[in-house]
C-alpha cells in the first residue's frame, strides 16, 4: 500500500505473510527435487578424475589428448579464417557493384574537379608566380613605394626591384617606408633615416596593430563611440605626412586619374599592415605568419590614391644563410642564463631557468622555444604585443650614392614633394613615438642587402607529376578534362610546375583500406613427432606411482 508523502510503496509486509511465502518456496523446491530424482537428474555433474598416476601409460593418454584438442582449436581458426574470407569477398563485390553505378562515376568526376583546383591552388604559391604578381604591381603603379623594417634597413633593401624601377626612366617613384620604429632605439633610427634620406624620399612610419573593422559600416560605427583605444598597439604614426604626399603627388597628375601606389618589400615587413593603417580598417588579412599576401590587392584610400599589395619579393638563393647574427652575451643577461655552445642548450637553461619541466624532470624545450619566439615577436594567440626582446641593426657610414643611383635621378624621385615638410612629420613622429632603451636592445652588424629574383627567368624549372586517378571510360574522361580545362582557364597559371608525388596519394589511399586478414600460424608440438624426444617424461614400471 501507497502511502501519501512517499515517492514508493513500502515493502514491509507482516511476519505471517513472510511466513507463509517462505513456507510455500520450500515446499515448490522440495517437490522440484523430488520430480528431477525421479527422472535420474542430479543436479551437481560428476567431477572428472582426469587419467589417475597408477594408469600405465599416463603420459602418452595425456600427450594424445592434447594434440586432440590442438586439432579441434587448429579447424576452428580455420573455419573462422574461411568465413572471415568469405565475408570479405561479398564485401568486396557489393562494393565494385555500387562503384560501376552513376554515383561512383559522379563521385570520380568531382574528384578529379576538386585536385585540379587544389593543383591550382599551390600553383598560386609558387615562386614564379609571386613574381609576375610583384611585376604586375610594379607595371601598374605610379608610386612605388619600399617597405623597409626599422631593425634591419639595409638587409630589407632589394637592389634588383630598384633598378627595375628606376629603368622606366623618371615615368614610376620610388620612395622609402620606414616601419616598425617602435622597435629600435631613437638614435639608431635618426642615422638610418639620415642614411636612407639621403638616396630616396623617406617616410617614418609606425602601423596600428589592432584594426577589427572589416566594413565601412563597423569603421563608422567605432567613430561614434566615445571610447576610443590609445593604446601603443592601436594608434599609428606617419599616416596623416604619407598622406599628404600622395595627394599632392595626385593632384599634379595630367589626366585627373587616380594615384595608384604599389606597396612592395620582403615578408613580414608590415607591407599589408600600413595599408590597413591608411585605410583605418583591415581590408587586407595580417599576420605574423610569413607570405600570407599571395597576389595583388588593390584597395581605395580616397577618391584620389589607389593603394596595391604585393606579395612578398622571393629572395635569391645566393644570399647568405646567416643573414642576422646576434649577440650570445645580451641574450644570457636579458634571460639570465650562462653560456651555451648551441640552440639545444639555450633552450634547455631556459627550461629549466622559468621551471618548464616535464615528467621525471625533463626540461620542456618545446614550450622554452614558443616562449622564445613570443617575445621575439610579440606575438601570442588572438592578441598582437610588443616584442619583448628588442634589436636593432648599427647604422653604416655614408658611402656615396649606389652605382644604379644618380643626382639627375634623385631630383626627378624628389620632384612633386615638399621635403622640408616630410623632415617636420619625420621630426614630429620621433617625438610622439615611445622607443626602446638601447641597452634593452640587441645590437648586430647587417650583411648587406638582400639580393632578390623579378626575372621568372632566372628561377629554378620545377616539374610536375600528375596524379594517379581510378580509370574510367574514355568518353567520360574527355569531359572531365575539357572541366578541368576550364578550371584552371579562369585562374593564371605560372609557367613554372610543381611536383606533386603520386607516392603520397598512393599511401593515403591504402591506409584507407581495410586491413588484409593476417594469416595465424600455428606451431606444431607433437612430440611424438620429434626425433629427439627426451626420455624424462617415459614410463617407468620400476617406479610405483602410488
Amino acid at each position: 500500500m501507497k502511502r501519501p508523502k512517499l515517492k514508493k510503496a513500502s515493502k514491509r509486509v507482516s511476519c505471517s505473510k513472510r511466513f507463509k511465502i517462505e513456507k510455500k518456496v520450500r515446499e515448490h523446491n522440495r517437490k522440484l527435487k523430488k520430480a528431477a530424482k525421479k527422472k535420474g537428474v542430479r543436479s551437481k555433474p560428476k567431477k572428472d578424475i582426469g587419467v589417475p598416476n597408477s594408469a600405465p601409460f599416463k603420459e602418452a593418454v595425456l600427450r594424445e589428448a592434447e594434440q586432440k584438442k590442438q586439432k579441434l582449436e587448429a579447424l576452428k581458426e580455420q573455419n573462422r579464417l574461411a568465413k572471415q574470407k568469405e565475408k570479405a569477398d561479398k564485401r568486396k563485390k557489393e562494393k565494385e557493384a555500387v562503384d560501376s553505378g552513376p554515383a561512383a562515376k559522379k563521385a570520380k568526376k568531382v574528384a578529379r574537379v576538386k585536385e585540379a583546383r587544389a593543383a591550382v591552388a599551390k600553383e598560386k604559391s609558387a615562386k614564379v608566380f609571386k613574381c609576375r604578381e610583384l611585376n604586375k604591381v610594379i607595371e601598374a603603379s605610379d608610386v612605388i613605394v619600399e617597405v623597409l623594417d626599422a631593425r634591419d634597413p639595409l638587409g630589407c633593401r632589394c637592389p634588383q626591384l630598384e633598378e627595375t624601377v628606376l629603368k622606366h626612366e623618371g615615368k614610376k617613384k620610388l620612395w622609402f617606408i620606414l616601419n616598425k620604429i617602435d622597435l629600435v632605439p631613437r638614435d639608431n633610427l635618426e642615422k638610418w633615416l639620415h642614411c636612407l634620406q639621403a638616396e630616396y624620399p623617406t617616410f617614418l612610419f609606425k602601423a596600428s596593430m589592432l584594426l577589427k573593422d572589416r566594413t565601412v559600416q563597423e569603421k563608422k560605427q567605432r567613430d561614434m563611440n566615445p571610447v576610443l583605444d590609445r593604446s601603443r598597439a592601436a594608434s599609428c604614426f606617419g599616416r596623416d605626412s604619407l598622406l599628404q604626399a600622395f595627394v599632392n603627388l595626385a593632384n599634379k597628375l595630367e589626366d585627373q586619374t587616380m594615384l595608384k601606389v604599389g606597396v612592395v618589400g620582403f615578408p613580414n615587413v608590415g607591407k599589408s599592415s600600413i595599408i590597413n593603417s591608411l585605410k583605418e580598417m583591415r581590408a587586407c588579412h595580417v599576420g605574423v605568419q610569413r607570405g600570407l599576401t599571395r597576389c595583388m590587392q588593390e584597395v581605395h584610400i580616397s577618391k584620389q590614391v589607389k593603394m596595391i599589395d604585393s606579395p612578398g619579393i622571393v629572395a635569391a638563393s645566393s644570399n647568405p644563410g646567416g643573414v642576422m647574427a646576434l649577440r650570445s652575451l645580451q641574450i644570457m643577461l636579458q634571460y639570465n642564463v650562462p653560456d651555451y655552445r648551441n640552440s639545444l642548450e639555450f633552450l634547455t637553461l631556459v627550461a629549466k631557468k622559468r621551471g618548464f619541466l616535464q615528467k621525471g624532470g625533463i626540461p620542456d624545450t618545446e614550450l622554452a622555444a614558443t616562449m622564445f619566439l613570443n617575445d621575439w615577436t610579440g606575438f601570442e594567440i588572438f592578441v598582437y604585443l610588443k616584442a619583448k626582446l628588442s634589436y636593432h641593426c648599427r647604422p653604416l657610414e655614408p658611402q656615396g650614392l649606389p652605382s644604379h643611383l644618380s643626382e639627375a635621378i634623385l631630383t626627378e624621385l624628389k620632384s612633386g614633394l615638399d621635403m622640408v615638410k616630410i623632415r617636420k612629420a619625420n621630426e614630429n613622429v620621433l617625438q610622439s613615438v615611445h622607443f626602446p632603451n638601447l641597452a634593452s636592445s640587441i645590437s648586430f652588424t647587417s650583411r648587406g642587402p638582400t639580393n632578390g629574383v623579378l626575372d621568372i627567368a632566372e628561377l629554378p624549372k620545377e616539374k610536375i607529376t600528375t596524379m594517379k586517378t581510378t580509370t574510367i571510360t574514355t568518353t567520360e574522361e574527355d569531359k572531365e578534362e575539357e572541366e578541368v580545362e576550364k578550371i584552371t582557364a579562369d585562374t593564371e597559371e605560372p609557367e613554372a610546375e610543381i611536383s606533386v608525388p603520386a607516392t603520397e596519394i598512393e599511401e593515403s589511399t591504402k591506409k584507407r583500406k581495410a586491413r588484409p586478414v593476417k594469416e595465424v600460424k600455428f606451431i606444431s608440438i607433437d612430440l611424438t613427432s620429434q626425433q629427439n624426444v627426451s626420455t624424462e617424461d617415459a614410463y617407468d614400471f620400476n617406479t610405483d606411482f602410488v
